[in-house]
């Protein structure tokens, strides 16, 4: 059965390859959603993305995977990860399973990235490995399914 992967993108994620890319890379949002699409097909699986600057938008979309079919969610809310009681409540309340993302090593920044309202409902959490975090959790999405 093919699993639907949706990826969720928080704040400033648009502007991956000019933002800080000593921190962030250079990949741009455009390449990096385009090589986890082509990723999750050659896995048998389906993958849309999604990017918002907003809360609600990503609470929005994460509600609306509950009824259009979402398998499985990999997101990285950014900077929500660290202040959304919201976000969390949604991804509880769908009930769908999820892997968090982070590009950077959040435990080497500030203090105040080292928690995360999400991880403790998530199946897995991978940071520092810039986009290849991605594709891991990709990977993992597709492989849950099988296992489930």
């Amino acid at each position: 059965m093919a699993q639907r992967i949706l990826v969720l993108h928080g704040p400033n994620l648009n502007l991956l390859g000019t933002r800080e890319p000593h921190v962030y890379g250079h990949t741009t949002l455009d390449a990096l959603n385009a090589g986890l699409v082509d990723l999750a097909r050659s896995l048998g699986s389906s993958l849309t993305t999604f990017q918002s600057n907003h809360e609600g938008a990503l609470v929005d979309r994460i509600q609306a995977a509950r009824l259009d079919g979402t398998d499985f969610v990999i997101i990285n809310a950014g900077a929500f990860t660290h202040t959304s009681v919201a976000i969390r409540d949604a991804l509880a309340g769908v009930a769908i399973p999820f892997v968090e993302v982070h590009i950077s090593n959040v435990y080497k920044r500030e203090a105040f990235r080292h928690h995360s309202y999400l991880s403790d409902l998530a199946q897995g959490v991978v940071a520092g490995l810039g986009p290849l975090g991605y594709e891991a959790a990709v990977r993992f999405a597709a492989q849950h399914a099988q296992s489930a």
